[in-house]
């Protein structure tokens, strides 16, 4: 399996609370403890993701077609 690394900031809070889980033996470190609440919110939302991703596009496409409007005489 090949393995893509993210880097994330996240509040102290947070950190804080899975150090705790991870000091209390609930995860080996805090990189499973990631990845494990990534693929459970993935599998979880799929179809809300797909639905934002979509909507991310046709906004996008829009912007370009305003843009071209814009520029047009």
């Amino acid at each position: 399996m090949s393995l893509k690394t993210f880097k994330i900031d996240v509040p102290e809070r947070l950190a804080q609370q899975v150090e705790d889980l991870v000091t209390a033996g609930w995860f080996a470190n805090s990189e499973e403890l990631t990845r494990l609440a990534l693929a459970e919110f993935v599998q979880r939302h799929p179809f809300e993701l797909q639905e934002q991703f979509q909507r991310d596009d046709i906004q996008w496409a829009l912007s370009l077609k305003d843009a071209d409007r814009s520029l047009s005489w």
